[in-house]
């Protein structure tokens, strides 16, 4: 298995089926702080359902449609970053992140984010990767700036959630705009 150092003792790492039961434990930890805004801790509610979500998304990578990998603090899995819609035929993805409390503030999901994000637009021939977040959830709007994204607009009430319609922010950045940015910050 690969391991990409994200500095500070950090990797970023694939999620497999077979590390199910790790993937729960670290569900329950991260539990409260991802059910505010998302439904993955509550996919991966007990290992029968972690298993399966983590299957999923092997499946979805056999399939090139989706990839999921995991943020490691020495040891420890505290998060993760994914491509929950990838379609190189069309030449877009979708980017997603997940935190645990002990793990935030550390620029952990941005510097993962950038790994997957160079990966689709280099290697991948990308053309456009988007970020959708909860307009509730600030962390994640922060990452989308630091990664130079741009805000595009706002899906007013485009999902349920806990019995409540929420918004989604719509981020994205051009492959031509990625590139652009890597060679600013090269100089």
């Amino acid at each position: 298995m690969f391991a990409i150092s994200l500095g500070d003792e950090a990797e970023l790492r694939p999620l497999e089926p077979w590390q199910a039961e790790e993937f729960v434990a670290h569900m329950d930890r991260a539990r409260d702080l991802v059910d505010r805004h998302i439904m993955l801790a509550r996919a991966a509610a007990d290992l029968a359902s972690a298993r399966a979500l983590l299957t999923s998304y092997a499946e979805k990578q056999a399939a090139d449609s989706g990839r999921l990998y995991g943020i490691r603090l020495g040891s420890t899995l505290v998060g993760g970053v994914l491509f929950r819609v990838f379609d190189a035929k069309a030449g877009n993805c979708e980017v997603g992140c997940w935190l645990e409390p002990a793990a935030t503030g550390r620029g952990l999901v941005t510097r993962a984010a950038r790994v997957l994000i160079d990966w689709a637009v280099e290697k991948r021939g990308i053309h456009r990767v988007e970020w959708q977040v909860s307009t509730a959830n600030e962390p994640s709007i922060k990452v989308a700036r630091r990664l130079g994204m741009t805000r595009e607009g706002v899906l007013r009430e485009n999902y349920l959630f806990d019995g409540v319609r929420r918004d989604t922010e719509v981020w994205s950045v051009l492959a031509p705009e990625w590139r652009e940015q890597k060679a600013a910050d090269a100089v």
